[in-house]
């Protein structure tokens, strides 16, 4: 059995990667999925940013509860 996930702890887990390389995948609805490779760049209370490295200028914004229902899921570079 997995281990149950919190919001509290998938903040903390961000939290814990900030400024590391990451690859993202996500539900852009109507069966369409966005995989993109980016860099952890800031994390707010309910919010965290991801700078795309496909367009430095470009970033993209997600709440911890799209990682918690799977809407995101974020891979770390190792």
């Amino acid at each position: 059995m997995g281990s149950v996930k919190t919001l509290a702890s998938i903040k903390r887990d961000i939290e814990n990667h900030l400024g590391h390389k990451v690859t993202l995948k996500a539900n852009g609805g109507r069966r369409r999925i966005f995989i993109d490779k980016g860099t952890i760049e800031k994390t707010y209370r309910s919010i965290f940013l991801i700078r795309l490295e496909t367009d430095t200028q470009r970033i993209v914004t997600y709440s911890y509860s799209d990682v918690l229902t799977n809407t995101v899921q974020i891979v770390y570079a190792s």
